[in-house]
C-alpha cells in the first residue's frame, strides 16, 4: 500500500507504520479468533468481521499456519481470510487485494492428538510457506514471521532459512515472534539492519513486563513491534480492561469511548513503530477497535496511563 492509499482512508490521530516494505495502518486486525471452535463454521460471522475491519479502513490482518479448531484443520484460519476478502472483493467492486497485507507464521506443528511442538528445520520451513501460499491464495507472503522459537536448533539457523525464503521470492517481508532482545539481536546479526520487519510479542496493559524492552530494543533500530493480545487476551482480559486499570476507565470516560479504544490509542501513542493487532471474532469488536486510530490521547491522560500501564523500572 502505498502512502497516499494509507493516507486517503480515514484521519487517523496515529501516522502508518512500515512493516519492511510495506505501509499499513497503525491498528491490524488479529484473526485468529476467527478459528476458535465455537466460531470455526460460522462463514458468514468470519466475512463480516473481515469486512467490518475493511470498512473502518484496516489494511493488515494477522494469521498463522496453525490457528484452527483442530490438528486435523491446520491452515484453517488462513483459508478463512482467503475467503473474507475475495468475497469482500466480490462485493465490492472498486476494492484492491494488493492494497491488504496479511501477515502469517510457521514453526509450530500440531500433531494428532493435539501433539504440539516446534521445527525450524529447511524441510519444515520449505512446505509450510508454500502451504501457507496456497492456503491465502498469494504468490508471495506479505509477511512471514517465526512463530517460536525452535530450541533443538540454533535460532540463526531458522532466520538463515527464512532469509533463503524471502531470496527465492515466497516472501516479501520477514518477522520473529515471541522473541527475546538477544533474539532479535541474532536475526538483525543474519539479516543485516533494515531486514527484519517485524518484531511480534504478547504485550498489553497486563502483560508487558517482559515486552518492554523488546519494544524499546525495536524502535531503537526501526523494526516494527507488533503486540499480540493488546487488550489482555480472549480469557477476560480484555473485557476487564476498564475495571482493572482506573486511568484506562477515567480516559474512556472523559471522551465517552470504551476502555479498549484508550488501551489501543496508548499502546500506538508509544512510537510510531508499534502496530497493535487486536483479535476478534465479531464485527462490532474490531468496529470498536478501530475507532481507536481516530482518538488522540492529550499529554497529561498519555503521562497517566504511562504511570499506571507500564512496568516500574
Amino acid at each position: 500500500m502505498t502512502k497516499a492509499d494509507t493516507a486517503r482512508l480515514a484521519p487517523f490521530a496515529y501516522s502508518p507504520r512500515s512493516i519492511g516494505r510495506i505501509e499499513v495502518t497503525p491498528l491490524g486486525l488479529g484473526a485468529m479468533p476467527l478459528s476458535f471452535e465455537n466460531k470455526a463454521d460460522d462463514v458468514e460471522n468470519t466475512r463480516a468481521t473481515v469486512a467490518a475491519a475493511l470498512d473502518s479502513g484496516i489494511t493488515l490482518i494477522d494469521t498463522a499456519d496453525i490457528y484452527a479448531p483442530a490438528w486435523n484443520k491446520v491452515g484453517h484460519n488462513e483459508r478463512q481470510v482467503a475467503d473474507a476478502l475475495e468475497a469482500y472483493g466480490a462485493a465490492h467492486p472498486d476494492f484492491d487485494r494488493a492494497n491488504i497485507a496479511v501477515a502469517t507464521k510457521g514453526g509450530i506443528t500440531r500433531a494428532e492428538g493435539e501433539k504440539w511442538g516446534r521445527d525450524s528445520s529447511v524441510g519444515h520451513f520449505r512446505t509450510a510457506v508454500v502451504r501457507s501460499k496456497t492456503n491465502l491464495g498469494v504468490e508471495k507472503i506479505d509477511l512471514y514471521y517465526l512463530h517460536r522459537p525452535d530450541r533443538t536448533r540454533l535460532y540463526s539457523e531458522a532466520i538463515e532459512t527464512l532469509a533463503v525464503l524471502k531470496d527465492e521470492g515466497h516472501v516479501k517481508n520477514i518477522g520473529i515472534s515471541n522473541a527475546s532482545v538477544e533474539e532479535i539481536e541474532i536475526a538483525l546479526e543474519v539479516l543485516g539492519e533494515g531486514n527484519l520487519a517485524a518484531v511480534q510479542n504478547e504485550f498489553s496493559p497486563r502483560f508487558n513486563h517482559t515486552s518492554w524492552d523488546e519494544l524499546q530494543f525495536c524502535g531503537e533500530h526501526g523494526i516494527t513491534f507488533v503486540p499480540w493480545s493488546p487488550l489482555g487476551g480472549t480469557g477476560g482480559g480484555a473485557a476487564e480492561v476498564g475495571g482493572r486499570f482506573p486511568a484506562v476507565a477515567e480516559v474512556a470516560r472523559l471522551h465517552s469511548v470504551s476502555p479498549q479504544q484508550v488501551v489501543l490509542a496508548w499502546e500506538m501513542s508509544l512510537g510510531d513503530h508499534v502496530l497493535p493487532i487486536p483479535g476478534a471474532s465479531r464485527p462490532a469488536s474490531i468496529a470498536d477497535s478501530a475507532k481507536a486510530m481516530g482518538f488522540a490521547l492529550e499529554t497529561g491522560e498519555k503521562d497517566a496511563l504511562d504511570r499506571e500501564l507500564l512496568p516500574k523500572r
